[in-house]
C-alpha cells in the first residue's frame, strides 16, 4: 500500500515498531503538518497483522518530512507509554489517597509499643516475663492507668508481681463492673484489698456468666442473702468454682454421710472452704480415717456439723502424726475415738510440742507422772491446750482449800475439768460444801466432779432432800445421775454401792442422737453405695 504526495524532494524512510499485546489493531496519530508544507508522501509497507489475544501489529512506513515523522513518532510513543502506564499510575495515585499499613508494618508497630509498655513496667518494678502472649494496652498511658487503679485498690507492686496477668484486665470493661457487682452484694470496700490478693482472677470474670450463678447457688444452699457477702469475704475463691463440679459433689457427700440438710447453710457460712474440697482427695479419706479409729460415721457427721473447719486438717501432715503422738504419750488406742470426739482440735494443732510442754508443767506443779498425764488426756483432752496461768490459779485454790499435794493429784487425775472451771463458782460451791453439807474433804477427793454441778439447780435441792429423809450417801450417789434417776433413788430401801462408784465420762452416743430430718436418709441410701463416685 502506498500514499503519494504532490510534494517533490528527497524521501526519508524512518521505521517505527509499535507493539503491545493489549491492542489487536494499529492505533496511531497523524499530526497536523506545518502550513508551509504540502501534503507529505507516506509509504507503508511490510504490513504484518495477527488478530486475537496477544496479537501483534507491525507497520513500517515512510514520510517525506522528518519533522512530521519525528513528531508523530514522539506523539505515538508518548501516547503508547501513557496507555501502557496509565493503569499503574492510577493505582499509585489511589494508594496514596487510601493508604493502609501492611501486616508487617502493623506487626512491627505492635512490637515497638509492647517494648515500650514492658520498659515502663520494669521501671516501676513489675516483672513482665509472664505477660508474653497476653493482650496488653498499646500505649504506656493506658497501662499506667491500670497500675494506678490497682494501687487505689490497695494492691502493691509485690501483689501485682504475684499475679501479673491482672494487668490484662481493662479498668472499664473488667475491673469496675466486677467491683460494682461485689459492692452491690454487700462485700465491704475495706475488704477489697485482701479479697483481690487472695483471688485476683475475679477481675477476669463475667458478672453474668461467672459470678451471678455462684451467688445464686449459695442462696440455694440456705445461706442467707445478708450472710453471702461475709462468705465471699472469707473465701473469695468460691467465685471461681464450677457449679457442676467440686461444690455440688462436696455438699452431696456430706449429706450422704449424715450431715443434716438444714445444717448445710450454717456449715458453709462458718467454713465455706468445704466448697473447694475434692471429695475423693480430701473429705472422703478424712472421714474414713476417723471411722477407722472407732468413731461411727454418723458421729463424724455430727462433728463436721459442729466444727466444719476440722475438714481442713491435713490428713497426712497433721491428723496422722498427732494420733501417733497421742499413742506415744500413753493414750490408749481404744480411747482415741473418745479423745478426738471430745476435742477435734487435737488432731489439727502442733500437738507433740504441747504434749511435752504440758507434761513438764504437770510434773513440776503437782508431781504428775506420765501415766497419770495420759489418763487426764483421755478424760479431758483439752488439757493439752491449757495455759499455764489458769492452771496455776486452780492449783493455788485447791491448796488454799486445804488439800495436800497427793490429794490434788488424785482430784486432777479423776476430774481434769477442775482445771477449766470458773474459780468464782468453785469458791461458792466449796463454801456450801464446807458450811452447809458438813462433809470431810475426803468426800471431795473421792468425787471431785462435785464442782462441775450447778449449785442452785442440783446440789442444794438434792442435799436438802437427802438430809430431810435422813439418808447418808456419797457425793457420787447424790449427784451422778439425772433428775429422774434421783427420784427413783429416793424410793430405794438401800443405797446401791455400784451406783456410788459411777464417774462422769464422755458418751459417744451423745453424738448419735436422731435428727428430725434423718428420715430422709435410709440405710440403703448410705454413701457406701456411692463411694465409687468419689474416687
Amino acid at each position: 500500500m502506498s500514499v503519494q504526495s504532490g510534494h517533490t524532494g528527497f524521501l526519508i524512510k524512518p521505521s517505527l515498531f509499535v507493539s503491545h499485546p493489549e491492542f489487536s489493531a494499529l492505533t496511531f496519530h497523524i499530526p497536523q503538518l506545518n502550513s508551509s508544507l504540502s501534503s507529505p508522501q507516506i509509504t507503508c509497507s511490510n504490513v504484518d497483522k495477527r488478530n486475537g489475544n496477544g496479537s501483534n501489529t507491525r507497520i513500517q512506513y515512510s514520510v517525506a518530512e522528518r519533522t512530521v515523522s519525528e513528531s508523530s513518532s514522539r506523539s505515538n510513543s508518548n501516547r503508547s507509554s501513557n496507555r501502557l502506564g496509565g493503569r499503574k499510575q492510577g493505582g499509585s495515585n489511589s494508594t496514596t489517597l487510601y493508604s493502609r499499613p501492611s501486616l508487617l508494618e502493623m506487626k512491627n508497630d505492635r512490637v515497638i509499643n509492647r517494648a515500650r509498655v514492658y520498659e515502663f513496667l520494669k521501671s516501676i518494678g513489675i516483672v513482665p516475663d509472664e505477660l508474653d502472649g497476653l493482650e496488653l494496652p498499646v500505649t504506656v498511658e493506658v497501662m499506667r492507668e491500670r497500675v494506678d487503679f490497682l494501687h487505689k485498690l490497695g494492691l502493691t507492686i509485690e501483689d501485682i508481681n504475684n499475679y501479673p496477668l491482672v494487668l490484662g484486665c481493662s479498668v472499664k470493661k473488667n475491673m469496675i463492673p466486677v467491683l460494682d457487682y461485689l459492692g452491690k452484694l454487700g462485700v465491704r470496700k475495706a475488704t477489697f484489698t485482701n479479697f483481690l490478693r487472695r483471688y485476683p482472677q475475679v477481675l477476669h470474670s463475667s458478672v453474668v456468666v461467672d459470678l451471678a450463678p455462684v451467688v445464686k447457688y449459695l442462696q440455694g444452699m440456705d445461706i442467707r442473702p445478708n450472710v453471702i457477702p461475709r462468705v465471699l469475704e472469707k473465701y473469695p475463691e468460691v467465685l471461681g468454682f464450677k457449679l457442676e463440679g467440686t461444690m455440688s459433689t462436696s455438699v452431696a457427700y456430706l449429706v450422704g454421710i449424715g450431715v443434716a440438710r438444714r445444717e448445710i447453710g450454717g456449715l458453709l457460712t462458718r467454713y465455706p472452704e468445704v466448697l473447694g474440697m475434692r471429695v475423693g482427695r480430701t473429705i472422703k479419706p478424712f472421714v474414713e480415717y476417723l471411722e477407722g479409729l472407732g468413731i461411727p460415721r454418723l458421729a463424724v457427721a455430727r462433728l463436721i456439723e459442729n466444727q466444719p473447719h476440722m475438714l481442713g486438717f491435713g490428713l497426712e501432715n497433721q491428723v496422722k502424726p498427732n494420733v501417733e503422738a497421742l499413742l506415744e504419750f500413753g493414750v490408749g488406742r481404744e480411747s482415741l475415738a473418745s479423745v478426738i470426739a471430745q476435742y477435734p482440735e487435737i488432731v489439727g494443732i502442733d500437738l507433740k510440742e504441747k504434749l511435752i510442754s504440758q507434761q513438764t508443767l504437770f510434773k513440776s506443779s503437782i508431781d504428775l507422772d506420765p501415766e497419770d498425764f495420759s489418763r487426764m488426756i483421755e478424760k479431758m483432752p483439752q488439757v493439752v491446750s491449757l495455759s499455764r496461768s489458769p492452771f496455776m490459779k486452780h492449783v493455788d485454790f485447791l491448796k488454799h482449800c486445804g488439800f495436800s499435794l497427793p490429794q490434788m493429784k488424785k482430784m486432777v487425775v479423776g476430774c481434769p475439768q477442775l482445771l477449766a472451771l470458773n474459780l468464782d463458782i468453785m469458791k461458792l460451791s466449796f463454801n456450801y460444801f464446807q458450811e452447809q453439807m458438813g462433809r470431810d474433804l475426803d468426800d471431795l477427793v473421792e468425787f471431785p466432779a462435785f464442782f462441775t454441778y450447778g449449785l442452785e439447780s442440783t446440789v442444794k435441792p438434792r442435799d436438802r432432800l437427802v438430809r430431810k429423809m435422813g439418808l447418808k450417801c456419797s457425793l457420787g450417789w447424790l449427784l451422778n445421775c439425772s433428775d429422774e434417776k434421783f427420784e427413783e433413788r429416793m424410793n430405794y430401801d438401800s443405797i446401791d454401792l455400784e451406783e456410788m462408784e459411777m464417774e462422769p465420762s464422755f458418751n459417744m452416743n451423745s453424738l448419735l442422737s436422731p435428727r428430725r430430718d434423718e428420715d430422709e436418709f435410709s440405710e440403703d441410701n448410705d454413701v457406701d453405695s456411692e463411694d465409687d463416685e468419689y474416687v
